[in-house]
């Protein structure tokens, strides 16, 4: 005789997908926009050169530029206001587009203080290039995810690698050498992958056929990566600009390494 309590009970009748339907489905997001300060600007605006910053060192360096103009906001319903400070600050959960006064060029900077999932990042990137904003040339500076990259990486270590849409590569040739955004950068690994918002705004770019590049650096948070990602932009993309830090600017940033940096075992991805 069959003990009902122990035995294993008989498959259900349902599919999985069957029994959802008895469940009322969770509400869809509302879908992000850009809010502009100017009442009615010029559409789309037509920058030279858009530069994403989703690093933490360059959302540092741009953080602490002067002068930059609040040109708008993209906003992502599903990130709160709540806490935010009156002044833009380093900590909050923002996503501002700055105006920098790049001499004769017209550069826009937008600054994304908090995470984009990945299935939000391809509308996001869509709000960013080819809608109301139409650059000429992108310039995106992220992190390495250590998941994500097909060697070792040392925490001791400073590095930083570049990946560019074939408009951008096709430039390179002939005269127009000087005109590469990141000349002496080597090109990231092969093997290795790059996902997320900064993958969907390089991927954008090769649609539109877009000069694009991404620069991404290692480790996350360390002052040595501030100063190499300075560098680098002083030396290759905003030559007018001072981007030089204050001595004490120096220290809160070294401060904010030990308190945000994480351990990472890089033995496990290699």
């Amino acid at each position: 005789m069959e003990d009902l309590i122990t035995e294993i009970p008989p498959p259900s009748r349902f599919f999985q997908e069957d029994l959802n339907n008895f469940i009322p489905p969770s509400p869809s997001l509302a879908s992000p926009f850009l809010v502009f300060s100017i009442p009615k600007p010029e559409k789309p605006l037509r920058p030279s050169l858009l530069i994403v910053a989703l690093s933490s060192p360059s959302l540092y360096i741009f953080h602490h530029l002067s002068p930059k103009t609040l040109v708008g906001s993209l906003i992502l319903p599903e990130v709160p206001f709540s806490g935010l400070s009156v002044e833009p600050s380093f900590k909050d959960k923002t996503c501002n587009i700055y105006s920098l006064n790049n001499g004769d060029k017209s550069t826009l900077l937008v600054s994304v203080q908090h995470g984009v999932s990945a299935e939000r990042s391809h509308l996001v990137a869509r709000l960013l290039i080819g809608g109301d904003i139409v650059p000429d040339r992108l310039l995106i500076l992220d992190s390495i995810q250590s998941q994500n990259f097909r060697g070792k990486l040392s925490p001791d270590e400073t590095y930083a690698f570049k990946l560019e849409t074939l408009a951008e590569r096709k430039g390179l040739g002939g005269s127009n050498v000087a005109s590469s955004l990141l000349k002496g950068l080597d090109y990231f690994p092969s093997g290795s992958m790059i996902d997320g918002l900064a993958a969907a705004l390089l991927s954008r770019c090769q649609l539109k056929n877009i000069k694009g590049t991404l620069c991404v650096s290692w480790p996350e948070f360390s002052s040595s990566v501030v100063a190499l990602i300075r560098s680098l932009l002083q030396r290759n993309v905003l030559p007018s600009l001072d981007l030089s830090f204050a001595r004490e600017m120096q220290d809160q940033y070294a401060r904010f390494n030990l308190i945000k940096h994480q351990p990472y075992d890089t033995e496990m991805y290699t």
